[in-house]
């Protein structure tokens, strides 16, 4: 833990101010440390990463952490957006599912911002290898992204390095192993971090005109727009909380010009945030298009109320942690039996951000007047995350939102607000660690050598316990493998049985080469998908058969070992003589070819 010298080189390191010094007479060896200790940061990220969803990188090509439903859908996914933008971009949100629907692509959050990865690698294997890395990625962002932000505003190295693994490996994450997208959120730390930087803003200085770096502003502006690209479910906040600070930035700005005659902040930093937040509503607006078409085309794909109410967490749920916790999940087993959906329920922050990021609201590096804004911001987004269990029915709080802000009441899930709501309380806890260091180096009793080793390994300790708190038990299942090889079907196709969490494993198996397929699985069922799936209950006759030919089939998979339970049961021991059709075990699978005299 460096010293943190008030008025000194340390200190600036500390908050990332220069204090009196301008940018000419900085040392130039204090300037050398900035990328240094950057660079020292990425590479630990990466390290607790790989370390802490530790067996994700064992076996990348074959395993999946979580389970096979939702990260399947999401390899398949980040496999579409690259093969679409290989092959033909134009028809990236026309996806290879659900055929004959339209804009199927936005039937869930889509990862966008991670279709470049799409681009490496072809077939199965390489995209449960995409999924893992981008996995484990994920978390080694939201560590270095919460690490920069609390920098800075003011923190210490120490301090910063523990509030940014408390959050970035918070308990409650580890219930959304299956959720690439809600755990890709190390944009939203990274770009607040950027634009506070580039407008020269900190907890401990407040704002320092002399301090605008315009670019960093642009920086910060441009990861947002790539963080809405990742999807919604965490995004959106995000939309409307820089929504908020842009336009109390402008009145703040108009409110100078007209009282003093002069702006605050310069012109070319406003000029740069008019391009920035343009930039942001270009990519939001761009993003939000097709899932408007989505729900013009599929009125049943719009969400009531009566979602966030099912996945509301009870108070209780501040202090449940999932059962992928290795240090809390046994301990909370009889408490998260009582929740009727763990999963969205279990949001515990963590005992480091829970217990110092409390104490940071009375003992801490930054202002008393912001402490207490944060205060209010963990208090409010808390609040928000029990969704309807706040007041009467969550009303006023997220129910509220829901109503009336565009787009709010498609954030099923008011237990994810966790995300702002633990960002807060790191920003807290790295203010206190930071405070408590300073103490530390004046004492008294660390003049002498070893008393000064025992004080800085005290310090570690909240380190080690957000350390502790990350380590996961993730269940790590082999992917199944294709029983039919796909790039060899007469394709569109269909496979039976077409229900169930299956349905995302068939998506998943076409990512070897794409073929053109009826299944998929979304929220809601598209009405094209619902004709297919009941003709199909009485699949092989000739109605069923003429349907299909109708709607552009040409080929129906069926899995044998995977029928029983299901309306498809009957469906190997009817015959098929005079339908003018094909049928023939390829595999594990028996396809039926409905135009075999047009097959290759």
């Amino acid at each position: 833990m460096e010293p943190v010298r008030h008025g000194s080189v340390a200190m600036a390191e500390v908050t990332g101010s220069r204090g009196d010094q301008t940018p000419a007479r900085r040392p130039a060896r204090t300037v050398a440390r900035v990328p240094r200790e950057y660079s020292t940061v990425i590479a630990a990220g990466m390290l607790l990463a790989v370390a802490l969803t530790w067996p994700t990188l064992r076996h990348p090509w074959t395993t999946i952490p979580g389970d096979l439903g939702d990260p399947t859908l999401q390899a398949w996914q980040i496999a579409w957006a690259g093969h679409a933008l290989r092959t033909d971009p134009s028809q990236l949100w026309q996806t290879n599912a659900f055929f004959p629907a339209a804009y199927s692509f936005a039937y869930t959050d889509t990862l966008l911002g991670y279709a470049p990865a799409g681009l490496i690698g072809t077939g199965p294997e390489a995209a449960v290898f995409r999924y893992n890395l981008l996995f484990v990625l994920a978390y080694a962002l939201a560590f270095v992204g919460a690490y920069a932000l609390v920098r800075q505003l003011g923190a210490a190295r120490l301090a910063a390095a523990a509030a940014g693994v408390a959050w970035a490996f918070a308990p409650w994450r580890l219930a959304h192993s299956g959720h690439l997208n809600v755990l890709s959120v190390g944009g939203i730390a990274l770009c607040l971090a950027m634009l506070a930087r580039g407008h020269g803003w900190s907890l401990r200085a407040g704002r320092e005109p002399g301090r605008h770096r315009p670019g960093w502003a642009l920086a910060g502006w441009a990861v947002a727009s790539w963080q809405i690209t990742l999807g919604f479910a965490v995004g959106l906040p995000l939309v409307y909380f820089l929504f908020v600070a842009g336009a109390l930035f402008a009145a703040s700005a108009g409110w100078s010009r007209w009282r003093h005659g002069r702006l605050p902040y310069g012109e070319r930093l406003l000029a740069v945030d008019a391009l920035g937040g343009l930039l942001f509503a270009t990519a939001s607006l761009l993003m939000a298009r097709p899932y408007l078409r989505v729900l013009d085309l599929n009125p049943q794909a719009h969400r009531d109320l009566s979602w966030s109410r099912m996945f509301s967490p009870p108070l209780q749920g501040f202090l449940i942690t999932p059962g992928d916790s290795w240090l809390w999940g046994g301990s909370s087993a009889p408490a998260r039996a009582t929740l009727s959906w763990p999963p969205e329920m279990a949001v515990f922050p963590g005992a480091t951000l829970l217990l110092l990021g409390v104490a940071g609201l009375f003992y801490s590096v930054f202002r008393a007047r912001y402490r207490i804004l944060l205060g209010l911001g963990v208090l409010c987004t808390g609040a928000l995350t029990l969704g309807s269990n706040l007041g009467a029915d969550g009303n006023p709080g997220y129910l509220t939102l829901s109503r009336l802000l565009p787009g709010w009441d498609a954030l099923r899930t008011p237990g994810r607000l966790m995300v702002w709501a633990g960002l807060l309380l790191a920003v807290l806890t790295a203010g206190m660690i930071t405070e408590l260091a300073a103490r530390v180096d004046r004492h008294p009793f660390t003049a002498a050598r070893p008393g000064r080793w025992a004080a800085h390994v005290a310090l570690l300790i909240p380190l080690a316990l957000a350390i502790g708190e990350g380590v996961n038990r993730t269940p790590h299942p082999e992917v199944p493998r294709s029983p039919v090889a796909m790039r060899s079907l007469a394709a569109p196709a269909v496979f039976l049985p077409s229900d169930g969490l299956l349905e995302l494993n068939i998506m998943f198996w076409s990512t070897d080469g794409f073929p053109r397929i009826a299944n998929g699985l979304a929220n809601f069922v598209p009405n094209s998908q619902e004709r297919i799936r009941r003709s199909l209950t009485t699949f092989p006759d000739a109605v069923s058969v003429a349907f299909l030919r109708q709607v552009g089939i040409r080929s129906v998979v069926v899995l044998p070992d995977r029928l029983a339970g299901t309306p498809w049961e009957g469906t190997l021991g009817r015959p098929v003589d005079g339908l003018g059709i094909d049928r023939r075990q390829i595999g594990e699978a028996i396809v039926y070819r409905l135009d075999p005299r047009q097959d290759p």
